[in-house]
């Protein structure tokens, strides 16, 4: 049972119906109260005229024997005195209740009352001799006809007389056609609510099967891509524009990132165990002729082959760290003595720098100036140039050298990973070709961008622009 409310379509199917379920049941009990009322309040009508059309001849003075209203054609008829004594009832009566009397037949008339008597009390109606009172007084009571029960509505109207006091008339209306008409609309309702219920149950399942139809669809497909490791796979998307087409449609953005991702982290793991295997190889050889040979050592060499180790292995790790996501200090950087500090030392640097403060790390950025300036140098004719400035809310660093800069085909692809151009192949003097990377992924950590383009010399211009603190 849990296993299958575990089910969407199942859960679906069963708050559907039960949501219907009270609502049929609370607008049935509605309409039962509704019919019920409203037959009972015609049946009230009914048995008021009567009592109306009694009380107006008892006002006239006819005689109890002459009433019409004692016939039992309009239904039964009682009339008390004011002692609540009966003194007409209709002649077809054999059981009453509900109005001041069960009695059946009328009783010998009371003495004439003093007219000390005749002031109404308090609760009554004040009326004039030969007036019907307009207030009447509703119950409920059963009369037995023939030897037939039935309920009935009962209304009272009091009515002065000339010469009989005040006296109550009672008339009844069966409410039979009430009882008939609500019993009749409660069994429709106890057969047709089931079924209902039935076909709602039915079409919520149908139609959430056939919704969700494209998800099974799409959980096989990621059970599959998950068994083969295929990541170039992808989900089936529906075509019917809702928000299962767009998770479908998420999905396979989310697996075209996650295949891109992968992709780079083995073309990342290959180069960079190429970019090891060679000094790794040279320092092996230079050391077992070392030990063979200890005059033939070269020293300078394998020391050199150790540096590029070294900064290969520190450029390895900030990339990990970066592509980990490493939290950035929220440290004020003050970039013009920044650009000083890295200047500093270097031959045929010049520095154009306006204080400017950005907030981030200061050794990620630090690193980033440094990698724009071995580039700068390694590419210049004589002269690199690094200009600081504000603009707009924005910082921004400009690095240009007088070389033959950067063909524009290309300027997007240095900054990828162990790219290196046909000028810059060797690796003794391009480096790994990690350099332009490590500066883009800081960049775009600190919330800013690092282009390439032509400087005023001609050379390759690098723009930094970080938002200011």
């Amino acid at each position: 049972m849990r296993r299958f409310f575990g089910s969407v379509r199942a859960r679906a199917t069963l708050g559907a119906t039960l949501v219907v379920a009270v609502a049929l049941v609370a607008a049935g009990a509605a309409v039962l109260l509704s019919l019920r009322s409203n037959l009972i309040g015609e049946a009230g009508t009914q048995a008021e005229r009567s009592a109306r059309a009694v009380g107006s001849e008892l006002a006239a003075g006819t005689p109890y024997d002459k009433l019409s209203g004692l016939d039992g054609d309009d239904g039964p008829v009682q009339v008390f005195d004011e002692d609540k004594r009966l003194v007409a009832a209709s002649g077809d009566l054999e059981k009453i209740s509900g109005t001041d009397s069960d009695r059946v037949k009328p009783q010998p008339a009371a003495a004439p009352r003093d007219d000390d008597d005749d002031e109404p009390d308090d609760h009554e109606e004040a009326l004039k001799p030969g007036e019907v009172a307009g207030k009447s007084v509703f119950s409920n009571g059963s009369v037995t006809i023939d030897g037939d029960t039935e309920d009935y509505r009962f209304a009272a109207v009091e009515v002065e007389t000339q010469d009989r006091g005040r006296l109550k008339v009672y008339a009844g209306s069966p409410l039979a056609a009430e009882h008939g008409a609500v019993q009749t609309a409660l069994t429709v309702m106890l057969i047709g609510f089931p079924l209902l219920l039935g076909v709602v149950a039915g079409v919520t399942w149908l139609v959430t099967r056939r919704a969700l139809r494209p998800v099974e669809g799409i959980r096989r497909e990621m059970a599959a891509i998950t068994h083969s490791e295929d990541l170039a796979r992808r989900v089936p998307e529906p075509d019917t524009h809702d928000e299962i087409a767009r998770l479908a449609s998420t999905t396979n953005e989310t697996l075209a990132a996650l295949e891109t991702s992968v992709e780079r982290q083995r073309r990342f793991v290959a180069d960079a165990s190429h970019e090891l295997r060679s000094p790794i190889a040279s320092l092996r050889t230079q050391l077992e002729v070392a030990a063979a040979h200890p005059e033939l050592l070269d020293l300078d060499g394998a020391v050199e082959d150790t540096v590029r180790l070294q900064r290969l292995a520190a450029d390895l790790l900030l990339l990990a760290r970066l592509d980990a996501g490493e939290r950035l200090g929220d440290a004020r950087v003050d970039l013009a003595g920044l650009a000083r500090e890295e200047a500093e030392g270097r031959t045929g640097v010049t520095v154009d720098a306006e204080p400017v403060e950005v907030a981030g790390s200061r050794g990620q950025l630090g690193r980033v100036l440094a990698n724009l300036l071995d580039n700068a140098q390694r590419h210049a004719r004589s002269a690199v140039t690094v200009r600081v400035r504000p603009e707009g809310g924005t910082a921004v660093v400009g690095v240009a050298d007088d070389g033959e800069g950067v063909p524009e085909s290309d300027r997007e692809r240095i900054f990828e990973r162990f790219v290196r151009l046909d000028a810059a192949r060797s690796r003794d003097d391009g480096g790994a070709g990690l350099g332009l990377a490590i500066a883009r992924d800081v960049a775009v950590r600190h919330g800013g961008t690092l282009t390439a383009g032509q400087g005023p010399a001609g050379g390759a211009l690098f723009e930094l622009r970080l938002p200011l603190a």
